[in-house]
């Protein structure tokens, strides 16, 4: 079974994205600042990191996830989130419509993790700038990167400030 403390931070989180980005006055929602020294995610508006949060669960942890389960020793790719931020537009995206998807495809991740036994939490693979990885680390890695957004959108909010 996965760590009860990583399962909750995964499963609580499309709320907590939800709430830090509805903190954004909605006149910053496609905000940039003059310089991005420090930022703990990406370099990405509030909006953006929404759009960002919610391909990378669908396109990127999700296949990951199937690979690793479905496969011997999968190499899983990563993705080129600026490169995604410029072919899907993501700066005329619209934020409820994004965080609906993302709701409904982090419920699908979770439905997934933890329905997961000891051997399928030990499968393994290589990902792509990381390594060698086991299912359960990838969930690691995945509330990781939850992390960072949290934290991107807050440091945002500082910058909105200055």
């Amino acid at each position: 079974m996965l760590n009860a403390a990583t399962l909750d931070a995964l499963a609580a989180f499309p709320q907590r994205l939800q709430e830090f980005f509805e903190a954004v006055p909605t006149r910053f929602i496609r905000w940039s600042p003059q310089s991005w020294e420090g930022i703990p995610s990406e370099s990405l508006s509030p909006l953006e990191q929404i759009c960002h949060v919610r391909d990378i669960e669908l396109d990127g942890y999700q296949p990951r996830f199937r690979r690793l389960l479905d496969e011997a020793n999968p190499l899983l790719p990563s993705l080129d989130g600026y490169a995604l931020v410029r072919e899907r537009a993501y700066a005329q995206a619209d934020a409820a419509e994004a965080l609906a998807v993302f709701r409904t495809a982090r419920a699908a991740t979770m439905e997934l993790l933890r329905g997961l036994d000891e051997p399928q939490l030990l499968r393994q693979g290589i990902f792509e700038g990381y390594g060698a990885v086991t299912v359960r680390g990838l969930a690691h890695y995945l509330c990781s990167h939850d992390q960072q957004h949290l934290a991107g959108l807050q440091w945002l909010l500082g910058k909105m400030e200055e």
